[in-house]
């Protein structure tokens, strides 16, 4: 399946270690030169704004799935060249979901793991077939990922989770992931 809409799961805080904007910018840029579509939740702040500003600057089209409470706010991009009104992030969830081919989660918190486990969810019991990609930035997700194995260790998972969630420890895993 070619991989031409990769949608971004990320942090919206403007308050986190530098590496991982470089990480974030480091994508974007990938993204753009490889003519991809960033699928992401259209703010302008944090790795959202990050990797939509160096996604754009080299080439990338922008897909903004924004929920109401964020246009009530001011915090939407200038840069989308398709803005999708999401009424709840629910709904911002399942569009993201519908448009993108793929799903990275870059480093985020208690909204980006919803993602995850949303995207999961539905996979695990044939929804979809999507993937997500945790890109480990810096072994962000390395907890997540052991409570992973833990998870199927004890029984909780009627499939492995890797069915539906990769990791990629390195950029040129994640790219790799991406170009298949």
């Amino acid at each position: 399946m070619t991989m031409n809409k990769i949608g971004i799961f990320c942090s919206a805080s403007d308050l986190i270690a530098p590496i991982y904007k470089e990480k974030a910018e480091e994508l974007g840029a990938w993204l753009g030169r490889h003519h991809k579509w960033l699928v992401y939740g259209g703010s302008d702040t944090g790795l959202m704004d990050a990797v939509a500003r160096a996604a754009k600057q080299n080439g990338s089209m922008l897909m903004g799935v924004v929920p109401t409470r964020l246009e009530e706010s001011g915090r939407v991009s200038d840069l989308l060249d398709v803005n999708f009104h999401a009424v709840n992030l629910s709904d911002r969830k399942d569009l993201m979901l519908q448009e993108a081919d793929v799903m990275v989660a870059l480093p985020g918190g208690i909204g980006t793991l919803d993602e995850i486990f949303h995207v999961a969810a539905s996979a695990s019991i044939g929804y979809h077939d999507k993937k997500v990609i945790l890109y480990n930035v810096d072994g962000f997700w390395n907890e997540i990922i052991c409570f992973f194995d833990k998870l199927e260790e004890r029984h909780f998972a009627h499939r492995p989770i890797r069915n539906y969630i990769l990791v990629a420890d390195t950029f040129e895993e994640l790219t790799g992931m991406l170009d298949e």
